[in-house]
């Protein structure tokens, strides 16, 4: 559960380890997702160069409304950087994306980017871009039926008791 605009909010969220045998898998998370984090190996370039095709399958097989942050994994090991901040960068600018390095190890930026991923689908909501009503959006109202947004990363729920 994280806070925005004092609303608590409830993430659903799936590791689908980006392998390509999963692939098919995968794309089944993809529908009724509000948002996805993107993420790459920075000491692994061949994880960088295969981001061009989960994008295109995150975008083909989700709403057109879902978030998408870029996230550079492993940002501990920039001994090891294979992938330059910039080439990130430049990614996420040139594809929508938001962009930022993290370190599953550590924890540097992870729940930042959870948080950042959950703000931008909130902000959807807020403007309107995103309509909670409509399930395919992954979004669902706690019990109250408050009128304030819910979001996350796959499917969240607003409210105190609920579920999903």
């Amino acid at each position: 559960m994280i806070n925005i605009d004092n609303k608590q909010i409830k993430l659903q969220i799936w590791d689908t380890a980006g392998q390509e045998s999963f692939r098919s898998i995968t794309r089944s998370y993809y529908r009724g997702a509000a948002g996805a984090l993107l993420v790459y190996d920075i000491t692994r370039r061949e994880t960088f160069n295969h981001l061009a095709s989960w994008l295109e399958d995150a975008r083909q097989h989700a709403n057109s409304n879902m978030t998408i942050m870029l996230i550079g994994n492993k940002c501990d090991l920039a001994h090891r950087r294979a992938v330059s901040a910039e080439e990130g960068e430049q990614f996420a600018r040139e594809n929508g994306l938001v962009f930022m390095e993290a370190s599953a190890k550590t924890a540097q930026n992870v729940e930042e980017a959870f948080i950042n991923t959950a703000g931008k689908i909130y902000k959807k909501i807020e403007d309107g871009v995103l309509d909670i009503s409509n399930e395919s959006y992954g979004i669902k109202l706690g019990y109250g039926g408050q009128s304030g947004p819910s979001t996350g990363s796959g499917s969240a729920t607003q409210g105190a008791p609920c579920c999903g």
